[in-house]
């Protein structure tokens, strides 16, 4: 039974050991100088140089020509990266640009608008510029001074037609008085007059 368990354990350290010298070896067949980030190429240097030990320290053997491709490599990197930066300076610089243009012409536009609302809410009487309440205010004034004229216009047009009506009631009465007036003084005048011609002729018989 005990060596059962220790066949057990000896395959499944085996095993173990397989699959990791398997990824071992698949990482380092997928590490390059001619791939890959700066870090996976140094990784790359790193395994595949080897190691002495001297004075009790450790110390790696790198290739002089992986050195000088791992340089510009990483020379390159840089430039690009410099370039890159260049890139998105001129970018950054460029957004900038159009950020302040926008800011201006945003500027210009709440001027505009405000000038707009100004005058919107604003009014011109007699070339002068009053605001909307107070042209409202004048306007209204002027239009009830107006009403009220007219009302008072009515008022006096009414009150004299009436005195005028009244007038002319008067006068017709006072036509009338007078033409009956005229009539029984015309009537009186008449029998005077009959009155003396008969004492006349009384007075002509009598002789």
């Amino acid at each position: 039974m005990k060596g059962l368990k220790t066949l057990l354990v000896i395959l499944a350290l085996f095993a173990f050991n397989l699959h990791h010298a398997q990824d071992q070896a698949s990482t380092t067949q997928e590490l390059s100088l001619d791939k890959g980030s700066i870090d996976n190429q140094f990784e790359y240097i790193y395994k595949k140089s080897g190691n002495y030990r001297a004075d009790g320290k450790r110390y790696e053997v790198v290739r002089i020509i992986s050195l000088d491709k791992l340089r510009r490599n990483v020379m390159d990197t840089l430039t690009a990266s410099n370039k890159k930066v260049a890139e998105l300076n001129a970018t950054i610089s460029g957004h900038e640009a159009t950020i302040s243009s926008l800011n201006k012409k945003l500027e210009e536009t709440s001027n505009s608008l405000t000038s707009v609302t100004e005058e919107k809410d604003s009014m011109s009487l007699l070339g002068m510029p009053v605001s909307k309440i107070t042209y409202n205010v004048i306007l209204w004034t002027i239009i009830g001074g107006l009403l009220l004229f007219f009302l008072l216009f009515v008022y006096k047009f009414r009150r004299s037609n009436t005195l005028t009506q009244d007038a002319k009631t008067a006068l017709a009465e006072v036509e009338v008085e007078y033409e009956d007036h005229r009539r029984r003084a015309l009537e009186r005048e008449q029998k005077i007059s009959r009155q003396l011609q008969d004492e006349i002729n009384k007075y002509r018989k009598s002789k």
